[in-house]
This record gives structure tokens, sequence and C-alpha cells, in this order.
């Protein structure tokens, strides 16, 4: 039965270890970057296990299409959906000045319908995925336009995607909680 996670916490709260981890001894893993490049100590964390547990997995970054990564393998860890959401922002709303409710709109439903499609083919393959995303709510509530409107943006998505998701972890500190 396909299991759908969602980590969520402030930055450096140990989201991706906490996902690698839990998929430390499985083989066809594929982790999903949707940045430009996966930080160096991910990169080391995923070596070591790999390494330790004789499994192998692929690592893609700077990810443009999520869904199109999602094939064959029976476990993914995509990080993140606020990155992912960041790039979706810049593609539609390249600046500030042009954000009005209907693009904010448009993009919460782009990224939610993107989020969706790649749930129902994890489901649709049976595997399990984990979406790693970042609590935005946590930080103080920021003066600069672009910030809000990314704030604005993550909080709605979030909300959505946990709704869907099979369980939803919190990560404070290093250590997570499940709260779903």
């Amino acid at each position: 039965m396909a299991k759908i996670s969602l980590i969520t916490g402030g930055a450096a709260t140990g989201k991706s270890r906490w996902a690698v981890s839990y998929f430390s001894a499985c083989d066809n893993v594929l982790y999903i970057c949707t940045s430009k490049k996966l930080d160096k100590d991910i990169v080391q964390r995923i070596k070591y296990s790999n390494e330790h547990n004789f499994v192998e997995w692929i690592i893609a970054e700077d990810v443009k299409n999520p869904i199109e990564m999602v094939k064959e393998h029976k476990f993914y860890i995509f990080d993140s959906l606020a990155s992912y959401t960041s790039n979706v922002i810049k593609e539609m709303c390249p600046s500030s000045d042009m954000m009005t409710d209907e693009i904010k709109k448009s993009i919460e439903k782009r990224v939610v319908d993107s989020v969706m499609e790649i749930m129902n083919k994890i489901n649709e393959l049976d595997a399990n995925l984990i979406i790693i995303t970042i609590e935005a709510g946590f930080s103080v509530c920021p003066l600069d336009e672009e910030q809000m409107f990314f704030r604005e943006i993550m909080g709605i998505v979030n909300q959505r995607i946990a709704n869907q998701a099979s369980e939803v972890y919190l990560s404070a500190s290093g250590i997570q909680f499940k709260i779903k």
C-alpha cells in the first residue's frame, strides 16, 4: 500500500536528514531535488548510507518538472516543495510588482495540482513518497514583498498537501514529531 509522508519545519531542522534516514536501508530510491544542487552534507549522508546498507540511490538535481521523474522507483524523496513553489513563482510572476490575487491563486493551483499528480502516480505505482517542505509561518513576518508572497503561497500549498498526505511530521531542532 502506498504511503505519502510530508515533513515540515523551519530551516536546518533535520528534515532532509530524517528523510534520508527513513529510507536508508531501501534500494530503488529516487531523490528528486528541485533546487540547483543538493546540499553536500545530504549527498555525503546518502553515499555513506548506501555503502553501509549495500543499496544504490539515484539523485536528480535541478528538477523543473518532478512528475516526469515518477516512473519506476518504489521510494521517492521530493526535496523540496518550497523550492519547487519558488521556481513556479519565478516562472509565473518574475517580478513582485506584477503579483495579484489572481496570479497567487494560479500559482497555488499549479503547485497543488502538480503535487497531487505526483501523489496519484505514487498511489498507482504502490510506492512511497516523502515530501520535504519548509514551515514558512515559523519565521518573522517578512517586510519584503516578495517574501510575503512566498510565505502566503507556501502556507496554502502546505495546508493542501498536508491534508492529502498519509502522515505529517514536524521537525524541530533535529527531532521529528508525528502530527498526523
